[in-house]
């Protein structure tokens, strides 16, 4: 599939579900879409849709790159709507290591819709692994939890195996 069409598809796609959620939020098909667009919530949706609105730029000018800042903007747009509906903004103390994550999704997006797949898919993913052990390690460190303080040494064995073996394998 050639560069073009995968961007007018993706488009027709993202426009397909934005007119679909417009369309059932209008006519009240699915109740809880009007809950979801409470004006004490709806802010952060503003800066979700710089997001989309960059994703949707870079696909109409054949940027794809501009899929990771996108993503970045957006993937924070939803930390901010999690944190003002649940009131939890305490939470920025491990929600921040998401964003390598996002990054890494916007990798893998560039990738996708720019053709290149040389190493996009493996560096993306690798951000968004990186993401998840951050996550989880900030999670445990921030939420109380006393295990993470008493094994942590463990990550550092696993990571020094995780490294030897990578290096092993380059060199075959």
């Amino acid at each position: 599939m050639t560069r073009e069409r995968r961007s007018d598809l993706v488009i027709g796609i993202i426009l397909f579900l934005i007119g679909g959620w417009f369309l059932a939020s209008q006519f009240n098909l699915v109740p809880s879409l009007n809950e979801l667009m409470n004006l004490q919530y709806e802010w952060p949706f503003i800066v979700i849709g710089v997001g989309v609105f960059l994703f949707i730029l870079g696909l109409l000018v054949r940027a794809p790159g501009l899929s990771v800042p996108a993503c970045i903007v957006a993937g924070i747009g939803g930390i901010l709507y999690w944190a003002n509906a649940t009131g939890n903004w305490a939470d920025w103390t491990y929600l921040w290591t998401l964003i390598p994550g996002f990054v890494g999704v916007g990798v893998l997006l560039s990738t996708l819709i720019g053709g290149q797949e040389r190493g996009g898919y493996r560096e993306g993913l690798r951000l968004i692994l990186i993401s998840v052990i951050l996550f989880v390690i900030f999670l445990m460190i921030f939420s109380g939890q006393g295990y993470f303080l008493k094994y942590w040494p463990v990550l550092v064995i696993l990571a020094g195996i995780w490294i030897i073996i990578q290096n092993l394998l380059r060199r075959k």
